[in-house]
């Protein structure tokens, strides 16, 4: 019985040192520490500027911005299509119920004496 179970341990044994060896990250050599280059006032005015959202460019002055029309024609042809179906919902509607309440099998309303006599 040992004998099956070797392989075994020794192939679980290799792929867990071989994951093992990989997951180790890869040393580097530190480098040298690199100042900071000065900003000069110019440029700290300019980063100043694109940090505040400032439109130096003028772009924003001569764009004007399209607006679209509101659809009333869309909105008119919607309006006839619900004024035209509505009564014939409300029709459907009270005739659904008037059978529903014809047929109403779950109350002691109407044939549920008659049916025991």
């Amino acid at each position: 019985m040992s004998s099956p179970s070797l392989p075994r341990l020794v192939l679980v044994l290799a792929l867990v040192w071989g994951g093992a060896v990989l997951a180790q990250p890869q040393r580097r050599q530190p480098s040298e520490f690199k100042e900071r280059k000065e900003l000069t006032q110019a440029e700290k005015d300019a980063a100043k500027a694109r940090a505040m959202g400032n439109n130096l460019n003028g772009y924003g002055k001569d764009v004007q911005i399209k607006e679209t029309p509101v659809p009333w024609m869309a909105i008119g042809l919607v309006a006839i299509v619900f004024v035209v179906a509505t009564p014939f919902a409300i029709r459907a509607y009270r005739g659904t119920v008037k059978d529903m309440s014809d047929v109403n099998t779950f109350g002691a309303r109407g044939g549920a004496a008659e049916d025991e006599a």
